[in-house]
C-alpha cells in the first residue's frame, strides 16, 4: 500500500493546532466571594511579595519592602507611599471589578492622581487579574518605565503574611 504524505501532514498539523489550544493559558475566573477575597469584610491591606517586569524578577528593597495597598469593602483603595520616607504621594482613588468581552477580569482604579502620578493621559487604571484568593492577589498591568513599556505581574499577599525571601536583591 502506498503512503499519501498529505494524510502524513494532515494529522501533524492536527496534533500542532490541538497542542497550540490545550496550552492556551484560560482567562481567571473570579470567584463568587471575589470581593471578599480583595477587600475582607471592611478592608484589607495588602504587601508586595514579589515583582516580575518582563518575566524578571525585580529587586525588592526600601519602597517595595514598605509598600502596602488597602482595599475597602466600599470600593475605595489607598496606598502608603506617603508615609514611608522618599516613596512618593500616597495614591488614593476608587476601584471595581470589570470584565472584557473575552471574559478577562481586571480591577479598575480610577483616581484623579493617575495622570500626574503615571505620566498617562486618563485617571484609571486597568489591572489583569491573574490570581485572586484570600491569600494571593496576583496581578498584570503594562508601565512606562524610563523610555519603554514593560509588563509587569505583582503578587500580593495580606500584610500580615511571612514571605521567603522577600528581600530579594542581585
Amino acid at each position: 500500500m502506498k503512503k499519501n504524505p498529505f494524510v502524513y501532514r494532515f494529522l501533524l498539523l492536527a496534533v500542532s493546532l490541538s497542542l497550540i489550544s490545550c496550552s492556551k493559558q484560560k482567562s481567571f475566573i473570579l470567584p463568587d466571594n471575589a470581593m471578599q477575597a480583595l477587600s475582607g469584610e471592611t478592608q484589607k491591606t495588602w504587601k508586595l511579595a514579589w515583582r516580575y517586569n518582563d518575566g524578571v524578577r525585580m529587586n525588592m528593597t526600601g519602597c517595595f519592602l514598605t509598600y502596602r495597598i488597602t482595599y475597602q469593602s466600599n470600593k475605595t483603595f489607598e496606598d502608603n507611599n506617603g508615609k514611608q520616607e522618599n516613596c512618593g504621594p500616597t495614591l488614593s482613588g476608587q476601584w471595581q471589578f470589570v470584565q472584557n468581552k473575552e471574559g478577562i477580569s481586571y480591577i479598575k482604579q480610577t483616581s484623579k492622581q493617575f495622570p500626574e502620578l503615571l505620566k498617562i493621559d486618563k485617571n484609571y487604571k486597568y489591572f489583569k487579574i491573574l490570581q485572586l484568593e484570600d491569600d494571593t492577589l496576583k496581578i498584570q498591568f503594562r508601565h512606562k518605565q524610563f523610555s519603554t513599556t514593560s509588563t509587569f505581574v505583582d503578587t500580593f499577599v495580606p500584610e500580615n503574611i511571612t514571605v521567603k525571601d522577600r528581600d530579594f536583591h542581585w
